[in-house]
C-alpha cells in the first residue's frame, strides 16, 4: 500500500497575498481557489513538478499565521532556484552547503519558512 502526503495546510493572513506570493514570486500553481462559504476559502496550490501541494485561505487551519517551519522542497539545481526566486523578488538567503546537500531558505509574508535542498550526487 502506498501513503502518500498530498497536501500541507500553511496558515496564512492574507488568502490573496499568499497567493500573489506563492504564485507570481514562488512560481507555484493555482489549482483551486473556491470560497465554500462565509467561514470557508479553500485554495490549493502545487509547486512545480511536485505530487504535494499546500492549502491556505480563511478556515482551513487554526494554527497562527506564520506559524509553519520547516516546510522543504527539493531541486536539481540550487543556484538555479535562488536566481529564479530572487529575480522574482523573494528574499532568500545564500546557498549553505552541507554533506547531505545545498540549502538555501526563505519565508512567505506571514513568516511560514521554507527549504529548497539539491540532494548531493549518490554516485
Amino acid at each position: 500500500m502506498d501513503w502518500k502526503l498530498e497536501l500541507v495546510p500553511v496558515p496564512v493572513s492574507d488568502a490573496d497575498r499568499a497567493i500573489a506570493f506563492y504564485v507570481d514570486k514562488v512560481g507555484f500553481h493555482l489549482d483551486h481557489d473556491h470560497v465554500v462559504n462565509a467561514d470557508l476559502r479553500f485554495v490549493q496550490l502545487t509547486p512545480p513538478g511536485s505530487a504535494c501541494s499546500i492549502a491556505l485561505g480563511k478556515g482551513v487551519v487554526d494554527s497562527p499565521p506564520g506559524s509553519l517551519r520547516g516546510l522543504q522542497m527539493v531541486v536539481s539545481d540550487i543556484h538555479a532556484a535562488r536566481a529564479f526566486l530572487l529575480e522574482r523578488g523573494v528574499e532568500v538567503g545564500e546557498v549553505q552547503t552541507f554533506p547531505w546537500g545545498a540549502f538555501l531558505f526563505f519565508s512567505d509574508p506571514d513568516g511560514n519558512s521554507w527549504s529548497v535542498q539539491q540532494i548531493p550526487d549518490r554516485g
